[in-house]
């Protein structure tokens, strides 16, 4: 369990980003869940409803550092990890880091890139280094990427694909605001200037030594046979392709023991796997041609798995 004053501290830091991004606590919650199981957050929405403003209020808030890389379909993969640009005086090629080299990546509108600059994130997403010229570069800890993407129906969007998607541990959807946030945001003071004006309430070593403890919230095993069942029956599951892999499975129980860990708590509830269960599975699902969208499948399997 975590000492009294780090668990002070951790709520402090979830109370803070919710009275800089109104009326999203749930989302919130599973942004803190992503980044203390060492996963990263996919956020798929219109634009204009909060997901820079969620990204740059972490950051601030935790005591990180902070890049934004505005995808455009003229970015290149350089534009993002870095270049090697030869030194007259040296004769000799100096690494340039990228925007990738920080601690929370707000990759803006992901899908706007095409799929080779998209591509440029998976070994930094997957590995927390990034290789180029043979020459392989530890990232900052901890690293963490919160991804933003409009609806695929948009003009000038590209779909991810499924090795980059199943990268993202949670995908999250913001929505408009309920009407009293709305209302406080549009009489209160500018967002960017209260999140300029915010002292950070953790650091990076504290970061790590949550993502430590979440690596220690117990999973007893009928918790395990209750996510083992729930990737079983979705590769069974009428009107699902391609169900979830071990991976995903895994990637499940972390983000479990993360929620247990914001809650209070050294074990897992099965109401952790449930909570957390679209937002880990519906990206991965893989439908048929009438399967429907992944949400709903996720949210059928769910309701077919009984909790021992």
């Amino acid at each position: 369990m975590l000492s009294d004053a780090l668990q002070t501290a951790l709520n402090r830091a979830q109370d803070q980003v919710n009275g800089l991004v109104l009326g999203k606590a749930q989302e919130v919650r599973m942004t803190f869940v992503a980044l203390l199981s060492d996963g990263h957050l996919l956020i798929e929405d219109l634009p204009g409803l909060g997901k820079t403003t969620l990204a740059h209020a972490l950051a601030a808030t935790l005591g990180l550092g902070f890049q934004r890389v505005q995808f455009t379909s003229d970015l290149l993969p350089s534009d993002i990890v870095g270049v090697s640009v030869f030194d007259a005086q040296t004769r000799a090629f100096q690494f340039h880091p990228g925007p990738v080299f920080t601690q929370v990546l707000l990759a803006d509108e992901i899908n706007r890139a095409p799929p080779r600059t998209q591509s440029a994130l998976l070994e930094a997403m997957a590995e927390h280094q990034v290789t180029v010229d043979g020459q392989t570069h530890a990232l900052p800890e901890p690293f963490f990427v919160i991804a933003t993407q409009n609806p695929v129906d948009l003009a000038g969007t590209y779909p991810l694909p499924d090795s980059q998607l199943d990268r993202f541990l949670l995908r999250l959807h913001l929505g408009y605001p309920p009407d009293a946030a709305e209302r406080a945001l549009l009489a209160g003071a500018d967002r960017r200037s209260l999140i300029a004006e915010t002292t950070a309430v953790l650091d990076a070593d504290q970061v790590r030594a949550l993502r430590r403890a979440v690596t220690e919230v117990h999973a007893s095993e009928a918790l395990i046979a209750y996510v083992q069942a729930l990737l079983a029956r979705s590769r069974h599951h009428p009107g699902v392709r391609v169900g979830l892999s071990p991976r995903a499975g895994l990637a499940l129980l972390r983000a479990a023991r993360a929620l247990a860990l914001l809650q209070g708590r050294d074990h897992v509830l099965p109401d952790d796997v449930q909570t957390l269960f679209p937002a880990v599975a519906a990206h991965r699902l893989v439908a048929d041609a009438d399967g429907g969208d992944g949400r709903r499948m996720a949210s059928a399997i769910l309701q077919a798995v009984a909790v021992d």
